[in-house]
């Protein structure tokens, strides 16, 4: 009997370990095979994810509220390691005229999302406050991770090289993720019924103190790091020159590490600190090593999760899921990130059809799945739990199949919209 039982849990394991490395030879296989394609390979994750675990051959079912702390710490190192190739690959300097779009996607976009998405949680399914509130959160930040298609590519060394439609979503995804912590913690408060006694603290030390906190890090971090990098420490010789990208994971784990431990926001520190360090040497080619490592690290990461996730949809993670609930998840992709998108970049620098195309591609993924893992650790919202996964698995689901299928058509036009206006003033 013994026996039996440990070749059943080695079978199990040798299985997992199987898939899990397919699935990475294919992470490394499938981009130039899909390519041009108006698919992407999120979304082939996600079907192989579904069709995986409809089979029967033992995988184990992917429960996030049994597993939720193992399935918080990973979403969690999966979202910062995003981060940093996000920072890294910004080819455009910080400045309050070219991040323009982003602040007003940040200042108005994102707290226009959360409002609008817990009024319509309060309104649809009829939830407390609290779970209300917990949602707009969750999924208010789009993600970095799953936003490979519209995102800016590899780190050149020409500073416009990033058109206004990725570099908006590859920064606003940069810093939302951190900014979405403070409404977790209201939630939470909220929750707690400590929501009205805690309104002062909250706004010192959960949105003032915890934020300035990832971002004093980020550049302090991100500068010595820098320095390091390109300019070596005690006469030694920098690190560019032996062109180690794991040195990225290093720096990944420093700040986001450092800055937890003086309670500030890790994700806002992990992406000021990968802008810091692009910042130090702009054009130097050790940015592409830096990057490169960190990408393949995110592929890697993202084909295990959303392989998951489809897994978490086969095994009948949606059964708690109900139309009002679902509701909720496709007004948010449908119509209020379009419209909170749109509405705050009017007068801005992205002309109308980029508008169009920066207020579609809100793009929700892991980032919800880690902060709805970790709120759930901290408090109970008067809602089920499974019917929280449940409407924050389904917009993830969607905006995987939505986005994934009209990123590569969108943008092909968006780069044909931006040739002929460069083909135009050049004439």
């Amino acid at each position: 009997m013994i026996f039996r039982a440990v070749t059943g849990v080695m079978s199990t394991l040798d299985l997992m370990l199987a898939l899990g490395g397919a699935a990475a030879l294919l992470a490394a296989i499938l981009p130039d095979v899909l390519a041009r394609r108006p698919v992407s390979l999120p979304l082939v994750y996600l079907v192989a994810g579904v069709l995986l675990f409809a089979l029967p051959i033992g995988l184990p079912e992917p429960d996030p509220i049994t597993h939720r702390t193992a399935l918080e710490h990973i979403t969690e190192l999966c979202v910062v390691v995003s981060l940093m190739g996000a920072g890294l690959a910004i080819n455009r300097r910080t400045g309050p005229r070219g991040w323009s779009t982003t602040w007003r996607l940040l200042g108005l976009a994102m707290p226009i999302t959360v409002v609008m998405v817990a009024a319509a949680a309060v309104a649809l399914p009829g939830w407390p406050l609290a779970a209300a509130l917990l949602l707009g959160a969750v999924l208010a930040p789009t993600d970095p991770v799953l936003a490979s298609d519209v995102s800016v590519g590899e780190p050149v060394d020409a500073e416009n090289a990033d058109d206004e439609v990725r570099f908006a979503l590859t920064s606003e995804a940069g810093l939302n993720d951190g900014l979405a912590f403070p409404i977790v913690y209201a939630a939470i408060a909220v929750a707690v019924s400590a929501g009205a006694g805690r309104l002062g603290e909250w706004a010192l030390v959960d949105v003032l103190y915890r934020t300035a906190a990832g971002l004093v890090a980020g550049l302090l971090i991100g500068y010595l790091l820098g320095r390091l990098f390109f300019r070596g420490a005690a006469g030694g010789p920098p690190l560019s020159e032996r062109r180690d990208g794991f040195v990225a994971l290093a720096a990944t784990f420093l700040a986001y590490g450092v800055t937890e431990l003086i309670h500030g926001y890790g994700f806002i520190a992990v992406f000021v600190t990968a802008c810091a360090i692009r910042s130090a040497e702009h054009g130097h080619g050790y940015n592409n090593v830096l990057h490169g490592f960190v990408e393949q690290l995110e592929r890697l990461f993202t084909a295990w999760l959303l392989l998951l996730l489809g897994g978490f949809v086969a095994t009948g993670g949606l059964a708690a899921l109900t139309w009002r609930g679902a509701a909720v998840g496709l007004l948010l992709l449908l119509v209020i990130r379009p419209l909170a998108g749109w509405l705050s970049q009017w007068g801005g620098r992205a002309g109308p059809r980029e508008r169009l195309a920066i207020s579609f591609f809100g793009i929700r993924g892991i980032g919800s799945l880690f902060y709805l893992a970790y709120a759930l650790g901290e408090a109970d919202f008067g809602v089920p739990a499974e019917e929280l996964w449940a409407v924050t698995g389904f917009t993830v689901v969607v905006s995987v199949v939505l986005h994934g299928i009209t990123a590569t058509p969108i943008m092909r036009h968006v780069d044909a919209i931006r040739d002929d206006r460069a083909a135009t003033s050049d004439r």
